[in-house]
C-alpha cells in the first residue's frame, strides 16, 4: 500500500479539471485552469486504438463531440483532433495533461471500467496509463471503480498511490450488474486486496458505516462531487477533500 501525498487532502481537486467557462471538461484549457487557480484536478481516461490514455470520461463520443461511436475505435492522433464542443480543444492524451500540470498540482487520475461489468477483463487501458506515468514527479494518484483495475494497477506501478472509487451501487446504472457484485463493490469488500491507500465516495452516501469503518483506520476519504458551498459544508463533516464542480470552491489561506 502507497499512502496518498498529503497534497491531495490539503485543496480542493477540480472534477474532470476546472471545466465550464474556462474550457471543456477534462480538456486542456479546464486543466491550465485549474492549475492556476491552485485547484487539485481530477481526470478521467479512456483507451485510444492504439492503447493511449485518453483524457475522457464517456465511453461514447457522442455527448462531447460531433462524432459518434466507442472511443476506443479511434486512434490517439484522430482523438486529438477532434474537437471538445464549440470549442477549440481536442482531446488530450494522459502525457500531454501531466507534461501540462508538471507537478504543481496533484492529480487523481480515474480509470474508467473497460471490462463493461466491472470484471477481470483489464489490462491495455492500465497499461498506457502506466506508460503515461513514466519519470512523472509530481503528485498523482489513480482511481477507480472497478477494483481489477486497482490490482493491475499495482502490479504496473506498484509506488502510485491507489484507491477507489465507491458508493452505494444502488442506481439505475448499477441494475444491470448482478445482486451479488453490486453488493460486494458497495461493502469496498477489495479495499486491502488491491492495496488501496483511500476512497473516492458519493458524498450523498459519506454516512455509510463502512466508510465511517475506514476513516477510523484512518484511510483518507475523498468524495464526489460537490456542486455548492452547502454540499461541501456536509460532505466536510466526514470526508477529508472534495472533487467539486460548478462553484469556486474555499482554497486554504
Amino acid at each position: 500500500m502507497t499512502p496518498l501525498p498529503d497534497a491531495f487532502l490539503r485543496r480542493p481537486i477540480a472534477h474532470r479539471a476546472l471545466h465550464g467557462a474556462h474550457g471543456p471538461e477534462n480538456s486542456l484549457a479546464a486543466v491550465r485552469a485549474a492549475v492556476a487557480a491552485g485547484y487539485g484536478i481530477e481526470i478521467d481516461v479512456q483507451p485510444s486504438a492504439d492503447e493511449v490514455a485518453m483524457v475522457f470520461h464517456d465511453d461514447e463520443l457522442d455527448r462531447l463531440t460531433e462524432t459518434s461511436g466507442p472511443v476506443r475505435i479511434h486512434s490517439a492522433t484522430a482523438l486529438e483532433s477532434l474537437r471538445l464542443g464549440d470549442s477549440a480543444e481536442g482531446i488530450p492524451t494522459l502525457a500531454r495533461v501531466l507534461a501540462l500540470v508538471a507537478g504543481r498540482v496533484p492529480v487523481l487520475i480515474e480509470i474508467k471500467d473497460q471490462d463493461g461489468a466491472m470484471g477481470p477483463a483489464v489490462g491495455p487501458l492500465e497499461h498506457g496509463v502506466f506508460r503515461a506515468l513514466e519519470g512523472y514527479r509530481g503528485p498523482v494518484a489513480v482511481m477507480s471503480f472497478n477494483p481489477h483495475s486497482i490490482a493491475e494497477m499495482a502490479k504496473l506501478a506498484p509506488r502510485v498511490p491507489r484507491g477507489l472509487t465507491t458508493y452505494a451501487w444502488n442506481d439505475a446504472e448499477a441494475q444491470g450488474l448482478p445482486e451479488a457484485t453490486r453488493a460486494h463493490l458497495a461493502a469496498i469488500a477489495d479495499f486491502d486486496r488491491v492495496g488501496a491507500s483511500f476512497i473516492s465516495h458519493d458524498r450523498r452516501d459519506l454516512a455509510n458505516p463502512r466508510v465511517a469503518e475506514l476513516k477510523a483506520r484512518g484511510v483518507p476519504i475523498l468524495c464526489w462531487t460537490v456542486r455548492s458551498e452547502d454540499q461541501e459544508k456536509a460532505a466536510r463533516e466526514v470526508a477529508d477533500n472534495i472533487t467539486f464542480e460548478g462553484y469556486a470552491a474555499a482554497l486554504p489561506a
